[in-house]
């Protein structure tokens, strides 16, 4: 069964039926379809254009402005592992590493319809993709190689090149080569790349310095990857990125937490957490986590929720239609805590989710990614080192494979309790 909750705007699409159009506390979300209510929830992703229900089966189900209240699922052949909505863009990664993808700057002849996006690059060795990031009017694609593509508009710079002479592509196009991650928000036509040395460029819209390059450059179109400077110590967990500002949340195993956010940007709607402009990632400081630990955290267009280890659910910025979930419609300049009903699962908070959408909120319940061996394996296989190794789920050769994720989940310093939750996988196999 699931557990999801909902708060913020419920028209275009009309979400929940039999509701008013603005939910301004968090209620149970409940599918129409009530079959749907026995597959579990793995991912949600929502934007202006729409939301997406990404379930543990591989399937995904779809509201769309244009069908208002009707979900329809998506009809893609293979499994989904991942899905992503930007303002004018869906995307679909599966589990074999194709991506698909709709919209008008991703397909202007036909943009209702999926295509598939990774077989459009140039070089056949890279056609494998590891994890897919919407903008607002662009597609950002990872690939096993680690190398970062992207495709539609490029408005604001934000592929990395010249909008006077690159306006949009429908092919994806080389960005940057030896990338661990991309960060990008579906209100945001700016992104971030990582490398695995932890440098952190960026490019795009820049208008209210959220890229985080200081007040120095007020530029409002950054064309070219450019190295962000005076970045906190840590290790970068994730960016999000809204409309007007970027949170960051860093990591650092010595201090207690051990993980911090912050923010940069403009604070014209209070996504800040703070009541200043900020043009370099600064701390977002609230006594309701300074002991807590960070265990989820979104950024929708101008709004913000935290999930902390202490059972909290956090929230700041705008709230126009009520996507804080504090009952009201009244702007928060610093974080506050928002009442939660009951969680069915409130002894499992670490597998919740928190998910800002552009104007609506959710909160949902999600059993770890590493319960799915079968996703484990065929993520590993898109590594270099382990694409001799054959893959068959019967006849115990799977339990060699097992020992394998054990040991690259051991080497990627992964915290002891999933550790130990794989030695019991593995030892109940045997």
């Amino acid at each position: 069964m699931n557990d999801c909750l909902f708060f913020g705007s419920n028209q275009n699409p009309k979400l929940i039926k039999n509701e008013t159009d603005l939910i301004t506390k968090p209620i149970q979300f409940k599918f129409e379809n009530e079959n749907e209510n026995e597959k579990q929830i793995k991912q949600i992703s929502s934007s202006d254009f729409g939301t997406i229900f990404l379930f543990k089966n591989g399937k995904a189900i779809e509201y769309l402005k244009e069908n208002d209240s009707n979900p329809q699922e998506i009809q893609i052949e293979e499994n989904i592992q991942k899905v992503t909505v930007g303002y004018e863009n869906e995307v679909i990664l599966t589990i074999e590493g194709n991506v698909f993808a709709k919209g008008k700057d991703i397909n202007s002849k036909n943009p209702n319809k999926f295509i598939n996006i990774s077989s459009l690059i140039e070089d056949t060795n890279d056609r494998i993709i590891q994890d897919i990031v919407s903008g607002r009017n662009s597609i950002y694609l990872l690939t096993s190689n680690q190398n970062a593509y992207g495709i539609g508009s490029n408005e604001y710079g934000q592929l990395g090149f010249d909008p006077q002479t690159l306006k949009k592509t429908e092919k994806p196009i080389l960005m940057m080569k030896n990338v661990s991650k991309i960060f990008s928000g579906n209100t945001s036509n700016y992104v971030f790349l990582l490398n695995p040395n932890q440098e952190l460029f960026g490019c795009g819209y820049n208008y209210y310095r959220q890229l985080g390059l200081g007040e120095s450059r007020k530029e409002s179109k950054i064309q070219n990857l450019t190295k962000i400077q005076n970045i906190p110590k840590g290790k970068i967990i994730d960016i999000q990125c809204g409309f007007l500002h970027s949170i960051m949340l860093i990591e650092n195993e010595n201090e207690n937490p051990k993980r911090k956010l912050y923010s940069c940007g403009n604070y014209q709607y209070n996504g800040l957490g703070k009541d200043e402009n900020t043009y370099e990632f600064t701390e977002i400081k609230s006594s309701l986590f300074e002991n807590d630990n960070i265990l989820d955290f979104s950024v929708g267009g101008v709004h913000n929720l935290i999930l902390t280890s202490n059972n909290k659910m956090i929230g700041f910025g705008a709230n126009f239609s009520g996507q804080l979930g504090t009952g009201d419609r009244k702007y928060q300049k610093i974080p506050i805590q928002i009442e939660l009903p009951k969680l069915r699962f409130n002894e499992n908070i670490y597998n919740y989710h928190v998910l800002c959408g552009y104007l609506n909120s959710f909160i949902y319940y999600s059993s770890p990614p590493f319960s799915n061996l079968e996703e484990d394996l065929i993520k590993l296989f898109r590594r270099k080192e382990f694409c001799d190794i054959s893959f068959k789920t019967k006849n115990g050769e799977i339990i060699e494979v097992h020992k394998l994720i054990l040991k690259y989940r051991l080497n990627q310093n992964q915290n002891q309790n999933q550790i130990e939750k794989f030695k019991e996988i593995i030892s109940k196999i045997n």
